[in-house]
């Protein structure tokens, strides 16, 4: 990392001095480099994604989604979006809370008495937190996150698969699968054949060792549950993202309840309503990731102040393994300082 930050520092001086670099020129930065970090961290193909508010800013694929094939990632390249999956169902949820048909603080247990996790509150669920709700502990578990299936299926009605796919079609994310057995479903009998195309070209899985060798690998979703088996494109992502931010798929005032973190007696905690919330440099960052041991890996980056999103997907671990994003610091992934060091001054 340190010799990316040198090769930023260097690329930003050749940047006429006159003038600050322009959006499109810290864009092109940070995908130039982007690639040379995807190589140090053992990733055999990548593809990602810059959204504001008019839609995709900046796009780019690198690497090989099949390297058996030399097949080259491409931006529309199917891939699993592992725990990013929490944040469409977190949607699911809080479009029920705002149709309310239900609350942040209903039990667990209304919706599925014998869950584990019966005693926590939606709410909970959502933050990952647990105990006294003026003193709540934060622990990060995505498949806690699960419990959630039977509130989606309680408040529309649908099977949670069913609800994504409504979600999915919603935003003409016709690239996307809610679950990879999504074609076997009768349920969805309409929509198998786009389905099974979508997964004809989803990104091989692989494992990388510490030489960086990748091994074809099984990705460990085998469908779809609230904390992760969401199958899409960054161009897709960018669909999702901009209904979202754009008060399409949510209010303002909701997105802006769920991007606030829960505060117990220590201060505040590191995870809202589905996504981790912090700062950079007194700017807010709202993110999550995902990741499928030895296959795939995902993450999530909005910057509200400046109307951007980031999203990035991998075919290896490699975007969240080397970091401890559970414990809720971004600043510890190479991917996210590198591109805040170009954006946030």
């Amino acid at each position: 990392m340190r010799l990316i930050s040198a090769l930023l520092a260097l690329a930003l001086l050749q940047v006429p001095r006159a003038l600050p670099p322009s959006r499109d020129q810290l864009f092109a930065l940070f995908g130039r480099y982007l690639d040379a970090l995807r190589v140090q961290a053992g990733i055999p193909g990548l593809a990602a994604a810059i959204i504001d508010g008019d839609g995709i800013a900046w796009q780019q694929a690198y690497g090989q989604q099949d390297t058996a094939r030399s097949l080259a990632t491409r931006t529309d390249t199917p891939f699993h979006l592992d725990g990013l999956t929490q944040i469409f169902a977190a949607t699911l949820v809080l479009r029920c809370v705002e149709d309310g048909r239900l609350t942040l603080d209903t039990p667990i247990r209304t919706f599925n008495p014998t869950s584990p996790d019966a005693a926590a509150t939606v709410g909970q669920i959502l933050t990952h937190t647990s105990g006294d709700p003026r003193d709540p502990i934060f622990l990060y578990r995505p498949a806690r996150v699960d419990a959630l299936a039977s509130v989606v299926s309680a408040c529309t009605g649908l099977s949670f698969r069913l609800a994504m796919a409504g979600l999915l079609d919603s935003q003409a994310m016709s690239d996307s699968v809610p679950g990879p057995d999504a074609p076997k479903d009768p349920t969805l009998f309409e929509d198998a054949e786009r389905y099974t195309g979508v997964l004809d070209r989803l990104a091989i899985p692989y494992a990388v060792d510490d030489a960086r060798r990748a091994s074809p690998s099984h990705y460990a979703a085998t469908t779809v549950t609230p904390s992760a088996g969401l199958i899409s494109t960054v161009l897709n992502f960018a669909e999702f993202d901009r209904g979202l931010r754009q008060g399409v798929l949510l209010r303002e005032d909701t997105l802006a309840a769920a991007w606030r973190p829960p505060v117990g007696r220590t201060g505040s905690l590191p995870h809202g309503y589905g996504w981790f919330v912090q700062t950079y440099r007194n700017e807010p960052v709202i993110w999550q990731f995902g990741m499928g041991a030895n296959a795939s890996s995902s993450l999530v980056l909005t910057l509200p102040a400046r109307d951007l999103t980031l999203v990035m997907v991998a075919n290896s671990d490699a975007l969240a393994k080397p970091a401890t994003l559970a414990s809720g610091d971004i600043i510890v992934s190479p991917f996210a300082r590198m591109f805040f060091q170009l954006l946030i001054k």
